[in-house]
C-alpha cells in the first residue's frame, strides 16, 4: 500500500542524478523530492513517479538555509518517520584558488557540507527514535583525489567523507546506517562541457557513466541486503580512481 512505504529525503532531485536516484527509489519508497528553484524540473519528476504508482511530496527549499530546512522538515516530522536520507544537492563554482573569493567558497561548503550537518541533525534524531534509517551522501571523485580548480568543491566533497564516517560510528547502535557514494564523470548537465576526448582516454571502462548506473547503488544501500554495510565509499567512477 502507497501509505506503508517508507519515506526517503533526496535532495537536489529536481535533474541529473538526483532525479535519477528518486525515480530509480520510488517504486518502494516513498519520495519526499527537495530542490531549490527549478520547480518545472521537479514537476516533471513528481509526474513521472505519479505516472507509474509511486508516491512523490515536493519539497522546495534551500539546503543551506538553517530556517528553511526546519519549517520544511519540522511539521512533517512531527507525523512521520523517515527511512532515508539521500544527500546529492550540488553546485560548483570552479576557479583557481588566487581569484577565489569568499562567496565561492561558503556558497559551495554550504550546500555541500553545512546542509548536511544541517540535514543529519534534524533527521537522525526521528531515524534514532525509531530505530532504524539510511543516511547516504553524494561525494565525488573530487572529493577523494582532489582537482585543480576546485578546492572549494573538492573540500566540500571530501568533508562529506569524513563527516559520514563520524556519523556512522555514532549511530550505529541505534541501526542507523551511513554510507557515501562517489561518482566519477558522469553525464549529467554539469559535465556535458567538458573535453571527452582528452578524458576519456584517462577511464580505464572508455565511457563516462550515467545517472542510473549511480541510483542504482544508492538503491541498494537503501534496501534491507544493505544492512551490514556503514562507514564505506562506493567509488562509481569507472576505474578513474582506485
Amino acid at each position: 500500500m502507497k501509505d506503508k512505504k517508507k519515506i526517503v529525503l533526496v535532495t537536489g532531485a529536481s535533474r541529473g542524478i538526483g532525479a535519477a536516484i528518486a525515480k530509480r527509489l520510488a517504486p518502494e519508497y516513498e519520495i519526499w523530492l527537495n530542490y531549490r528553484s527549478d520547480h518545472g524540473s521537479a514537476v516533471r519528476v513528481q509526474k513521472e513517479i505519479e505516472a507509474n504508482s509511486g508516491v512523490c511530496r515536493l519539497l522546495p527549499f534551500d539546503v543551506a538555509d538553517e530556517e528553511a530546512v526546519k519549517a520544511s522538515l519540522e511539521p512533517l516530522l512531527g507525523e512521520n518517520t523517515v527511512w532515508g536520507l539521500v544527500h546529492n544537492a550540488g553546485v560548483t563554482r570552479d576557479t583557481l584558488v588566487a581569484t577565489m573569493t569568499r562567496e565561492q567558497w561558503d556558497t559551495v561548503l554550504g550546500v555541500h557540507l553545512t546542509a548536511y550537518f544541517l540535514l543529519t541533525r534534524i533527521l537522525a534524531r526521528n531515524m534514532l527514535f525509531a530505530r532504524q534509517g539510511r543516511i547516504v551522501a553524494i561525494s565525488s571523485i573530487s572529493g577523494e583525489t582532489g582537482q585543480s580548480g576546485q578546492m572549494n568543491y573538492s573540500a566540500a566533497k571530501a568533508g562529506l567523507i569524513g563527516a559520514s564516517k563520524a556519523l556512522a560510528r555514532e549511530v550505529a547502535r541505534r541501526n542507523v546506517l551511513v554510507n557515501v557514494v562517489s561518482p566519477g564523470l558522469i553525464e549529467t548537465e554539469m559535465t556535458d562541457k567538458l573535453p571527452k576526448d582528452k578524458l576519456l582516454p584517462t577511464i580505464p571502462l572508455g565511457r563516462f557513466g550515467n545517472s542510473t548506473e549511480v541510483a542504482g547503488i544508492v538503491n541498494f544501500l537503501m534496501g534491507e541486503e544493505a544492512g551490514y554495510i556503514t562507514g564505506q565509499v562506493i567509488s562509481v567512477n569507472g576505474g578513474l580512481y582506485m
